[in-house]
């Protein structure tokens, strides 16, 4: 079966070129000049291969990855960004929003080839099930970078047997512990990290966030919200100084199946559940 590849490059002559290339691996090639074109072709009829560029005149690369990473129907299309933009930054940039290979302009045919050859790998490891059973991020205490990490996490959430609304769930419930661990655990100090660990089991995923700084009681917190009065805090919280706020322990207990602290309550574990006979393959690591 011809395997179908989405240029999306707003350059008429870098386009066909890439086509050609393409062409010669014996792929069908569609060929658009915008993100919003190629965003609108690849929901509708997923291609094998996605070739991006970056800088594009409406909506730029980066923007056309994580909206196909976002979605279940888009998640698993290889990737390839082609683009002249070569700061390690931009690079960076890409792989956070899921490109899975970065080639600068002006590349050699051999460096399109292996790309592509290596993100196509990289789907099929996903079909097969080969993802790592755990693995750690750790992030300076920075919204930003918590903000990344979730990203990431949440195109990965969405090859697990979870349905899109309880990734989304889980993914808002890892920004609101995260942000509580920089804000409470970390006190705001960007040299102190956070760890996010993910762990895949058969019949459920769990997201652990762990800060730096000494724990807490779960139990005695009175500028938090409580499940039996969860306005009270807020008189507590203006005699203390503090901001408007307190309700993140609270709406991260609705959003999962589980939440649990260590001993220490430095470190808080989101669990959610698969549904009944869906369950994940995990590859045992050493």
């Amino acid at each position: 079966m011809t395997r179908a590849v989405l240029i999306v490059e707003d350059d008429a002559d870098q386009n066909e070129m890439l086509a050609q290339l393409l062409l010669r691996r014996g792929f069908s090639v569609v060929q658009t000049y915008t993100g919003n074109e190629g965003v609108t072709k690849a929901r509708e009829q997923p291609p094998d291969l996605l070739l991006l560029d970056l800088m594009l005149p409406d909506i730029d690369g980066f923007e056309v990855c994580e909206s196909l990473r976002s979605h279940r129907e888009t998640n698993l299309i290889p990737i390839v960004m082609a683009t002249a933009l070569a700061e390690s930054n931009h690079r960076l940039r890409g792989f956070r929003v899921g490109a899975n290979c970065y080639v600068i302009k002006p590349y050699t045919m051999e460096q399109i080839y292996d790309a592509v050859e290596s993100a196509l790998a990289w789907k099929q490891k996903m079909i097969q099930g080969r993802v790592q059973g755990e693995f750690s991020f750790e992030l300076a205490s920075e919204t930003t970078y918590l903000i990344e990490v979730n990203n990431l996490l949440s195109q990965l959430l969405l090859i697990t047997p979870l349905d899109e609304k309880s990734a989304g769930q889980l993914c808002r419930a890892l920004l609101e512990m995260g942000q509580n661990a920089i804000e409470w655990g970390n006190r705001n100090q960007v040299d102190k990290l956070v760890k996010i660990t993910y762990r895949l089991h058969p019949d459920r995923v769990e997201l652990a966030i762990r800060d730096q700084g000494g724990g807490f009681d779960p139990k005695r917190l009175p500028h938090a919200a409580q499940e039996n009065d969860p306005i009270m805090h807020l008189n507590i919280r203006e005699v203390l100084g503090l901001r408007e706020g307190g309700f993140g322990l609270l709406i991260g207990r609705g959003l999962v199946d589980e939440l649990r602290h260590n001993e220490t309550g430095n470190e808080v574990t989101l669990i959610k559940h698969f549904p009944p006979g869906r369950l994940a393959k995990v590859q045992q690591t050493n």
